[in-house]
């Protein structure tokens, strides 16, 4: 991923989020996936490659 690339992204919240606060976005791009808190957005981001990223999903799935 080209960092330029984060600036522009489209970040979508999660339909698993509640009315609460709770909630997480993600934006992808060819080869990654970002990870952020949407109540603090600027806070930091967990940056995945593909593969990690299909990895922590299906992890998500098994809890």
């Amino acid at each position: 991923m080209h960092p330029l690339q984060l600036p522009t992204a489209c970040w979508r919240k999660s339909s698993h989020s509640t009315n609460n606060g709770n909630c997480v976005e993600i934006a992808t791009g060819t080869g990654w996936a970002a990870i952020r808190d949407s109540k603090n957005p600027e806070g930091g981001m967990l940056l995945l490659d593909h593969a990690r990223y299909q990895d922590f999903v299906r992890s998500l799935q098994n809890i």
